[in-house]
């Protein structure tokens, strides 16, 4: 089983400006061999979003990609950003079954 190549989204403090305010930067980090899987599609109802939709996913990270927090990051599949929901924690206890160790659920909402 081999993954995919998608792209991590971030902003990143990169310092502060001459008023004390932080100052903001994306990074975009390409993440090799995470297996991508399709998750649930809805129909939003109600009168402010007829058309809507929401699109989730849940992507496996492997082993070799170190960790780091990636709550309110993006992930780039293709060309459409998935936010990250939460704040995924890779699985631990000793056992290596796989290749992959962190699932982490992403959604996209249009309309």
């Amino acid at each position: 089983m081999r993954g995919e190549t998608v792209t991590l989204v971030e902003r990143v403090k990169s310092g502060v400006d001459p008023g004390g305010d932080a100052v903001w930067a994306t990074t975009e980090t390409p993440v090799s061999n995470v297996l991508v899987a399709d998750g649930d599609q809805d129909n939003l109802t109600g009168s402010i979003r007829p058309d809507g939709i929401t699109v989730a996913k849940t992507l496996y990270f492997p082993r070799a990609w170190a960790y780091h927090s990636i709550r309110g990051a993006s992930i780039r599949i293709d060309t459409v950003d998935y936010k990250v929901i939460g704040d995924p924690r890779p699985y631990d206890g000793g056992m290596k079954p796989t290749q992959w160790n962190l699932k982490v659920q992403v959604e996209d909402t249009r309309g």
